[in-house]
């Protein structure tokens, strides 16, 4: 599991920075500001368990998120180059996200936090991703 972890905040960052194991680009705070919040890791869960989402879709399925939230989060996830929004020139405008391979590194991540959580809670194991 520490190799994992270790793996996932290397292919994480690696592009970014050529720093050492023991500096500070790799502590887990520099992670959760990728995939921590409330949002991303439901979000990137979601893509992974189909090819593409539009708006709409992850919109009705994440629930209670709002229009602004959804928006900036994915926003913030296209920047990181976590996920993919591919624009469709028509009318009206048709958005679709998907993941990119950089993304799909954080699958086993937060497959294992899916995995505490019935663990912690006697609860049912998660369904695992599509693409993992």
């Amino acid at each position: 599991m520490q190799e994992l972890t270790f793996q996932l905040y290397t292919n994480l960052f690696e592009s970014k920075s050529s720093m050492s194991r023991e500096d500070a680009s790799y502590r887990p705070e520099r992670v959760l500001d990728k995939i921590g919040g409330k949002w991303k890791m439901p979000i990137l869960w979601r893509l992974s368990r189909q090819k593409v989402w539009r708006y709409g879709e992850l919109k009705r399925d994440l629930g209670t998120i709002s229009h602004k939230m959804l928006s900036q989060q994915l926003k913030e996830l296209e920047q990181d180059d976590l996920i993919t929004r591919t624009l469709y020139p028509v009318v009206p405008p048709k958005v679709e996200y998907g993941l990119t391979e950089r993304g799909k590194l954080t699958l086993p991540a937060i497959s294992a936090l899916c995995d505490l959580h019935a663990i912690l809670e006697d609860s049912p194991p998660c369904a695992k991703s599509a693409k993992s």
